[in-house]
Order: C-alpha cells, then sequence, then structure tokens
C-alpha cells in the first residue's frame, strides 16, 4: 500500500466568501446551507493553484453568465489567480442530484430504512460524480484531494439550490 503524500502546510484554504455582486441572498435555509458548506470546506481542505506552492489561499466565489469564478488569492504572496469554469457540466448532475435529495427528505418522514438507504446510496452516488467532474475540470488549474472536491461541490450545489 503506497504511503499517504504528505500535504504542504500551505497548501490549503482559510477562508471563502462568496461574491454578493453576483451571487444573490436567499432564504434562511439556503443561506444556512451555504455557511455549512463554507465551513466544512475551510475545517478540513487541500487545495492548490497548480504551479504554486505559496499558501495559505483565499477564495472568492462568484458567477458570470452560466461561468463559476474562482479568484484565489495567496496570502504568503497577496499573488491573485482567477478561473472560469463553465457549470454547463454539472447542470444535468446538480438537477438530478437536488432531485433525489428531494426524494430522500420525502422518504426520511414515511419510508422504510432500506428504502432510504438505497435513495441515499443514489444521492451519494451522484455527489461523487459531481465531485470527480468538478476535480476534472480544475485537474490544470487546482490540485486537490477528492473531499475537498466533494465539499467544494456541496458549495457549488448550495449556490443554485432555491430552498
Amino acid at each position: 500500500m503506497a504511503e499517504p503524500q504528505e500535504q504542504r502546510p500551505g497548501a490549503r484554504l482559510i477562508e471563502i466568501h462568496l461574491d454578493d455582486q453576483s451571487i444573490a441572498r436567499s432564504t434562511a435555509d439556503v443561506e444556512h446551507e451555504r455557511a455549512v458548506a463554507i465551513y466544512d470546506l475551510i475545517e478540513e481542505n487541500h487545495f492548490e493553484p497548480c504551479g504554486h506552492d505559496g499558501g495559505p489561499y483565499r477564495l472568492r466565489i462568484g458567477l458570470i453568465d452560466n461561468k463559476l469564478r474562482l479568484e484565489i488569492v495567496d496570502t504568503g504572496s497577496d499573488g491573485t489567480f482567477t478561473h472560469i469554469l463553465s457549470l454547463s457540466p454539472f447542470r444535468k448532475i446538480v438537477k438530478d442530484y437536488f432531485m433525489v435529495c428531494e426524494s430522500y427528505y420525502a422518504a426520511i418522514r414515511s419510508s422504510t430504512p432500506a428504502q432510504i438507504e438505497a435513495i441515499d446510496m443514489g444521492r451519494r452516488g451522484l455527489h461523487n460524480e459531481g465531485s470527480k467532474v468538478l476535480m476534472d475540470r480544475l485537474a490544470d488549474k487546482v490540485t486537490m484531494d477528492f473531499d475537498t472536491a466533494r465539499r467544494l461541490f456541496t458549495l457549488v450545489c448550495a449556490l443554485h439550490w432555491k430552498g
């Protein structure tokens, strides 16, 4: 079995801000989901812009048309990197994910544990698929582990949730 790769101390996010100009405020439930996603992401992550060995990093997330704008600030050098990521490849995954989440929450109220578990497996599968797409789309821009990609995908979903 391979030894786990040691993470550089600076290869992490320490702060995340959502751009108020492009991401509208929403209901209390949606704002709560966004705050939890940000907290979870900051709490544990491996995030490193490719070709840079500084850090730690601040991330400002915004939306431009149907694109995600990731503005990364290296706190060690004050260097800023901006990446624009089309959200089109995520559209179907996010739509399916929300549909399965609705089924999951409905099932919690009235279904058997086996039915709930089956729906939850589907939900986790879609979440993993979205996380993998996110990692692939950012592969030449940002290095991150799968758990970080999952947390970042959760935040992308929270940006689209209507409540």
